[in-house]
């Protein structure tokens, strides 16, 4: 059985597919980049990976980008090691999800990832908190809904 369902019940919440906009934004609220995304959440109940995520970007000007990573529990911690970025996540109390991500493709960065779900479970919002070489860079905001 995956760990993950009695160690963080409202992740598993998120299984399933997903829609939405990233709107990346500066410091200052200017526009960086937006993206439309297609997100798979998955949990085994077999094997090392207990969280697997597929993603699919695409922009307005026809850019497409396709992702696959998966995380694995222990020690009481959603944990992951991809070639872009390695960190862990964690469900609060009140069913809230946080991540905390060191990126390997940006050098000097990270970002703190919060995940709320709606009551009804049909959309959430995600939010990054991204740091810079130490100081506040930029933030991503999402909004997705439930397709299936």
């Amino acid at each position: 059985m995956n760990p993950l369902r009695t160690a963080m019940p409202a992740m598993l919440r998120h299984a399933g597919e997903w829609d939405g906009v990233y709107r990346h934004v500066a410091a200052d609220g200017t526009l960086l980049d937006e993206h439309r995304t297609w997100t798979a959440c998955s949990f085994p109940d077999e094997g090392d990976e207990h969280y697997i995520q597929h993603n699919r970007l695409s922009w307005a000007d026809g850019r497409t980008a396709e992702y696959r990573f998966a995380g694995t529990f222990w020690d009481g911690l959603l944990r992951w090691d991809t070639d872009r970025f390695h960190g862990v996540g964690w469900e609060t109390d009140g069913g809230v999800l946080m991540l905390r991500l060191e990126r390997r493709d940006v050098h000097g960065a990270y970002y703190v990832e919060m995940i709320t779900l709606a009551p009804d479970g049909r959309s959430r919002a995600r939010t990054w908190q991204w740091f810079k070489d130490g100081a506040p860079w930029k933030r991503t905001l999402c909004d997705e809904r439930r397709i299936e």
